[in-house]
C-alpha cells in the first residue's frame, strides 16, 4: 500500500515538472517573439525614417525641370540630406498646394524631412550666380566678365567658340560676335559654358523677334547695330548715328568707321586709327578700305542701338565726330566742311588731354 502511495507521488511530480517546463517554454517563445515584433511594430507606427536635426555643413542640390515630388525625394536622399524618401513625400502628399521649382538649393546635409523641404521651398537658399555684360563689349570681354563672375575659365568659352554649328546661328555667323545680348543673367551653380552661351543667345533672338527682324536679316541687323553701339556716346545720338551710316551705304560712301578698324586690328581701348591702319584692306573690319558693312558685328549690341539701326532719327548727315570724349559731345554735320571745323574741336581735345584714346 506504502508502495503505491510513492509512485503516485512520484507520478505527480513528474507531471508538475513538464507542466512547469512547457510554462516556461511557453514565456520564453512569447519573450522572444515580443523582442521581434514589437520593434517591428513600433516602426510601423512610428512612420519613416527622418533625421532629427537641423543638419549640418552644406551641399548643393539641383531640382530640375519636370522633376516631382518623387524624383526631389530621391535626389535629396542620394545625397545624404534626408533620411528617407517616404519622409519628404509623405509630407507632399498630406499637402498637395506644396509647390517645388526647379533651381539649385543650397541645403544641409542629414536634415529632416520638413526641413529640407522649408530650405528649398525658401527663395533666399538658392544657389544662383549674377553676372552683368555691358552694351558694346567685344566677345574678349564677354568671356573675361563670365569668367570673374560665374568662375567658368574663358578656354571652355572659346572651345565652343569654334564650333558655330551647335548654337543654330545663320549661315553669314562669322563668329558669337554680336550675338551674345548685353543683360544681367541670373544662373543656377553649377551652369555649364555652353548653358551660358545657349541663354546669352536665346535673350539675343529674343530681343531680334521683339524688334520685328526677320531671321534672314538677323545677322546684317546685329552688325550694324553693333557699330551703332560702339560709336555712338548719349541717347539721342544713337538715331543720328545710324542716319549716317544708312546715308552713307545708301549712296555707295564708305562708313569710314574706326571702331571698325580698331576692332580688326585688336586694339579696342583706342578711340583713333593710323593712316597705316585705315589702309589695310587685307583687315575685313576695315571700313575705310572696304565698301558697306564689315564682315561680322563689333561688339554686342543692345535694344536701343537694335532699334536705331532699324529705325535711324531722320536726317541730311553723313558724318559725324565726337569732339569730346570725356562728355560724350557729338558734332553731326551734312557736309565735308563742316565736319572738318568739327574733327579741329577733336584735335584740339587731344592736344588739350595728352595721351587720351593711346
Amino acid at each position: 500500500m506504502a508502495g503505491r502511495r510513492a509512485r503516485a507521488r512520484q507520478a505527480r511530480n513528474r507531471r508538475r515538472i513538464i507542466g512547469w517546463s512547457i510554462a516556461l517554454v511557453a514565456v520564453i517563445g512569447i519573450a522572444i517573439a515580443a523582442a521581434v515584433v514589437v520593434p517591428r511594430l513600433a516602426d510601423r507606427f512610428s512612420g519613416p525614417e527622418d533625421f532629427a536635426g537641423p543638419g549640418t555643413g552644406e551641399v548643393v542640390v539641383q531640382v530640375q525641370p519636370g522633376d516631382n515630388g518623387y524624383a526631389v525625394a530621391e535626389t535629396l536622399h542620394e545625397q545624404g540630406v534626408i533620411a528617407s524618401t517616404e519622409a519628404f513625400t509623405d509630407i507632399l502628399i498630406a499637402d498637395p498646394s506644396i509647390q517645388l521649382h526647379p533651381g539649385a538649393y543650397r541645403v544641409q546635409l542629414e536634415m529632416s524631412a520638413q526641413g529640407a523641404l522649408d530650405a528649398i521651398l525658401d527663395p533666399a537658399n538658392k544657389a544662383e550666380l549674377r553676372v552683368t555684360v555691358p552694351e558694346g563689349y567685344t566677345l574678349p570681354q564677354v568671356y573675361e566678365r563670365l569668367e570673374r563672375d560665374l568662375g567658368i575659365p574663358q578656354a571652355e568659352f572659346l572651345q565652343l567658340e569654334s564650333d558655330l554649328a551647335r548654337f543654330d546661328l545663320p549661315a553669314d555667323a562669322v563668329t558669337l560676335e554680336g550675338w551674345l545680348f548685353p543683360a544681367t543673367y541670373t544662373f543656377d551653380e553649377g551652369i555649364t559654358a555652353e548653358g551660358v552661351l545657349e541663354a546669352m543667345i536665346a535673350r539675343q533672338v529674343q530681343a531680334l523677334d521683339a524688334a520685328g527682324v526677320a531671321e534672314a536679316d538677323r545677322q546684317r541687323v546685329l552688325t550694324f547695330a553693333s557699330l551703332v553701339q560702339r560709336e555712338a556716346r548719349l541717347p539721342d545720338d544713337f538715331g543720328r548715328v545710324a542716319r549716317v551710316f544708312q546715308n552713307r551705304l545708301d549712296i555707295g560712301m564708305r562708313l569710314q568707321s574706326d571702331a571698325t578698324v580698331a576692332y580688326g586690328t585688336g586694339n579696342l581701348h583706342v578711340v583713333t586709327t593710323t593712316a597705316e591702319e585705315r589702309a589695310d584692306a587685307d583687315n575685313p573690319y576695315n571700313t575705310y578700305a572696304r565698301p558697306g558693312l564689315p564682315v561680322g558685328p563689333i561688339g554686342a549690341p543692345g535694344d536701343v542701338a537694335i532699334q536705331a539701326a532699324l529705325s535711324p532719327t531722320e536726317g541730311d548727315w553723313l558724318y559725324f565726330v565726337t569732339v569730346n570724349p570725356d562728355t560724350g559731345e557729338t558734332v553731326f554735320s551734312e557736309t565735308l566742311a563742316e565736319h572738318n571745323v568739327a574733327v579741329q574741336q577733336f584735335q584740339q581735345f587731344l592736344r588739350d588731354n595728352p595721351g587720351w584714346g593711346g
